[in-house]
């Protein structure tokens, strides 16, 4: 039986002790910041909110290369011989990584690319799908199990909002009379993936405490989302006591196993300080 490897990006926000227990392989993707490139999980996030404090501008970000891909596939199979590395990648619709990932594997054998069609939690649910389904049936076949992780990738549903609008203005996602007006009335978008994009469905109106309630109760309502596990997330700044409430608030609904996930650096540079989601998958 030749041994499965699971490999993802560290814009699924993986936290590091879950990977390491479940073998999850994870290749860094990139944030420039005064000029240096730093590989994703060797920034500390908050020396990105600190740089936006002295200088107003965010870093960048930058996918995994071809290059970084084909070295990190083949250390892989330099390190478990005969593997099978099944890959579960960022959105092809929002960076140039999954693209890199099919050249560097132009000339590789045994290696199958999922194009995942999400980031962040919503990334990381599904990775932690195709992990229970390993665990849990360990000769499973590789065909077998790519079918099941590519019919739960439209399940798959993220939900978040950003602390403020600090950081969407910086990166030039929202015009300056835009960040004024939502500034001025405390409004705050919710960011959905829809078909691989991210997209601002809704905007909530109020303090940070009202607006988590309300996103998280609208999500559960609206999604059948599988009581086995559900994914809240955070930017480092959300307040302690908002997380308790979120925590309370899935657990009325049912659920038990509750993964609280920080975003990372790549992440971070996006969504700023005091941002919460949250990641689930529907039944």
């Amino acid at each position: 039986m030749r041994r499965i490897i699971l490999t993802t990006e560290s814009g699924a926000d993986l936290p590091k002790d879950t990977a390491e227990k479940h073998e999850v392989q994870v290749v860094p993707m990139h944030v420039i910041m005064d000029d240096k490139d730093y590989l994703d999980g060797t920034l500390a996030v908050q020396d990105i909110y600190d740089y936006h404090e002295r200088t107003r501008k965010i870093p960048s970000t930058t996918a995994t290369n071809a290059h970084e891909y084909e070295h990190f596939f083949k250390r892989i199979k330099a390190d478990y011989p005969g593997c099978i590395i099944i890959h579960i990648g960022y959105t092809s619709k929002a960076s140039s990584s999954f693209q890199n990932a099919l050249i560097a594997t132009e000339n590789l054998d045994d290696i199958i690319l999922i194009d995942a069609l999400n980031v962040t939690g919503g990334l990381a649910a599904i990775v932690m799908y195709a992990v229970d389904l390993l665990e849990k049936e360990p000769a499973i076949e590789p065909e077998n199990l790519v079918g099941k992780i590519e019919s739960i990738i439209p399940k798959s549903r993220l939900a978040f909002v950003p602390g403020s609008l600090e950081f969407l203005k910086a990166g030039g996602r929202v015009s300056n009379l835009a960040y004024l007006g939502g500034a001025l009335l405390k409004i705050k978008p919710c960011i959905e993936l829809k078909n691989g994009k991210l997209v601002s469905t809704k905007k909530y109106r109020g303090k940070m405490s009202a607006v988590t309630e309300k996103l998280l109760q609208e999500y559960l309502n609206q999604y059948d989302i599988d009581k086995g596990q559900l994914y809240l997330l955070y930017s480092i700044g959300l307040d302690e006591s908002i997380k308790d409430r979120m925590t309370a608030i899935a657990k009325e609904h049912g659920f038990k196993n509750i993964k609280w996930m920080q975003a990372g650096a790549m992440i971070s540079t996006h969504a700023g300080p005091g941002g919460f989601g949250v990641a689930g998958i529907e039944r």
